[in-house]
């Protein structure tokens, strides 16, 4: 485990971003930390320890994905949201139900290699700056070298193979070329040359191919299969330097790091680190409804349990173990209630956590309370127009009752509506700060009210507009 946070302190954590549902975040950190207190037994006991999955039942809005969200974030565990809408029975066009393993272990490996590349950070950098150093003074070009005999064939194609160029040393450093090195060092290691450009050779991204996803279900990674067949092909860049610098460092570290240790490393952190959300989980149940696609959403239900209840999974890393893998459901179960999910599934989310609804209250707290709060995300993006925006106490007051009123009115969505608001508080001040150029405006309760009260009121005009 990647943090040692008691329960409370994870919870404490939590409580910087997400209003209220104490119970959910209560439950979420003891699921967390019995992770870390599995992990100092012994191998044998650690083996018959299972997760005990969450299941979060709640309204839209309410906080369910950001709790799940942030709880990743505080533990660097690797995280993935899938939507169990997007799944489907197999032999059904779709997504197959082991995919959210494999996008869990990608996640987890993205985590081991910045660990590694970190460590060997400097190195990569005292490298990337040679480089630069060449680039931007580039030696006497030579008459290419004619390739005569077949060693030196071979030799050109071993550095094809290898994305080299196939007729290296085609430079010489002069004296003055030499010097000239020096002194661009010199100005590199101060700082003055990072917005010089430069052209450098970055490998080519691979493009989007379907087959890929096809042959990872196999466990197969067809780009990697590819390249060892292909020379890696190589196109030109022209980047600032302080640009340049990172996309070489990267470059320099992933030859200084065991790629194989990563994904070893990584495919441990998916097994006993990760957490998977599995979203809109009530929609894929039958519930009552008599129908030709009950069948389909049951047996999305029976592909989802054996991941969930532990199996193996082959990803283009390896084979990965769903067995320690912590699960967190979630539904707002409006039209089913959990009961309706197969029993066997049902089983494997024992602890259930029920949200409330936000009251008028919590949306005064949302507006204000977190770190990057949305009212303070509104006054940092308008200041960026040289505009002062201040929001008085009553405002706020206002802004979170139309909301509030809103969601009981018509369809409720929870902390959602509060962005509806706030858009159609601030839009026409959107609309003309980048002209106004600097000044100071205040949001009045009465302003609140002009803009947004009528139409709150109007129940014809909410349901289009707010």
């Amino acid at each position: 485990m990647t943090t040692q946070m008691t329960p409370k302190q994870i919870v404490q954590q939590l409580d910087k971003y997400i209003i209220g549902q104490d119970e959910a975040k209560k439950a979420v950190a003891i699921a967390l930390y019995n992770r870390y207190r599995r992990m100092q037994l012994s191998e044998a006991m650690q083996q018959d320890i299972t997760p005990k999955n969450l299941l979060m039942i709640g309204p839209t809005g309410v906080g369910k994905t950001e709790i799940a969200r942030r709880l990743a974030k505080v533990v660097q565990a690797p995280f993935v949201k899938v939507e169990a809408t997007k799944f489907t029975e197999v032999g059904y066009v779709g997504r197959d139900v082991e995919s959210m393993i494999r996008d869990l272990v990608d996640v987890a490996v993205k985590i081991e290699e910045d660990i590694q590349y970190r460590d060997v950070r400097s190195q990569a950098t005292q490298e990337a700056d040679k480089q630069l150093v060449k680039l931007l003074v580039p030696g006497v070009k030579k008459e290419p070298k004619q390739i005569n005999g077949i060693q030196d064939m071979m030799a050109a194609f071993n550095s094809l193979s290898q994305g080299e160029n196939p007729v290296p040393n085609n430079e010489e450093v002069t004296d003055d070329v030499r010097n000239q090195r020096l002194s661009v060092k010199e100005q590199l290691d101060k700082g003055l040359l990072e917005d010089e450009e430069v052209t450098i050779q970055v490998e080519e991204s691979h493009k989007v191919n379907p087959m890929n996803d096809m042959m990872g279900q196999m466990g197969i990674d067809l780009n990697s299969a590819m390249d060892s067949i292909l020379p890696k092909k190589k196109v030109s860049r022209t980047l600032p330097v302080k640009e340049a610098r990172e996309v070489l460092i990267e470059q320099e570290s992933s030859k200084l790091v065991d790629h194989d240790a990563i994904y070893q490393a990584a495919i441990q952190r998916a097994e006993n680190d990760g957490i998977i959300f599995i979203d809109e989980i009530d929609k894929i149940t039958a519930g009552n409804k008599k129908n030709s696609g009950e069948v389909s959403r049951e047996g999305v239900q029976r592909d989802i349990l054996p991941i969930v209840e532990g199996s193996s999974v082959n990803t283009k890393y390896g084979t990965v173990k769903t067995d320690h893998i912590l699960f967190i459901g979630s539904g707002a179960f409006a039209e089913s209630k959990p009961s309706d999910l197969i029993a066997e599934l049902q089983g494997r989310f024992p602890i259930r956590v029920e949200l409330n609804d936000l009251s008028e209250n919590d949306f005064i707290r949302i507006l204000t309370a977190p770190d990057n709060a949305l009212v303070k995300q509104y006054i940092a993006m308008i200041g960026s127009d040289g505009i002062h925006l201040t929001f008085t106490k009553e405002s706020i007051e206002e802004i979170a009752r139309i909301a509030y009123k809103v969601n009981h009115e018509s369809q409720n969505i929870g902390a959602r509506r509060l962005a509806t608001v706030l858009e159609k508080v601030l839009e026409e001040i959107m609309y003309e700060a980048p002209d106004m150029q600097m000044g100071d405006i205040t949001i009045t309760q009465e302003y609140v009210d002009q803009k947004v009260g009528t139409i709150a009121d109007d129940n014809d005009l909410t349901k289009y507009i707010l």
